[in-house]
Parts: structure tokens; sequence; C-alpha cells
């Protein structure tokens, strides 16, 4: 895994995360808030690890070179 992903992109990535699991914890009950705990899940491992996999088919990088 070669890291594709820049500062700011995991910065906002973690803000997605939190308002996503406020959400589900807030907002929702049953399916949705399942749903909406595992989109956070992926957002702050994504954002964690740097990488990106909807990223690779389209050659997209927010990492500056």
């Amino acid at each position: 895994m070669k890291i594709n992903m820049g500062t700011v992109d995991r910065i906002v990535r973690v803000v997605v995360g939190v308002v996503l699991a406020a959400a589900g914890f807030f907002g929702t009950t049953g399916v949705w808030s399942i749903v909406l705990y595992v989109l956070a899940v992926v957002m702050f491992v994504t954002a964690a690890v740097g990488f990106c996999p909807l990223y690779l088919p389209f050659g997209i990088s927010t990492k500056k070179a």
C-alpha cells in the first residue's frame, strides 16, 4: 500500500468520521445506525493508514509529491 492521501484529505476524513459516528449515536436507530458506524470506521481507518483503495482505479492522489 502506497500512501495516496494528503494531510488535508486525512483531516477531512476524521471530521466526517466524527460526524457520522455522532449521527449514528444521536440521530438514528436500528440498521441506519450500524451503517453510519461502519462508514465512520472506514473513514477513521483510511485516515489513519493514509491509503484510500477507491483512489487507485482513478489514479487519484492528494499527497504532495
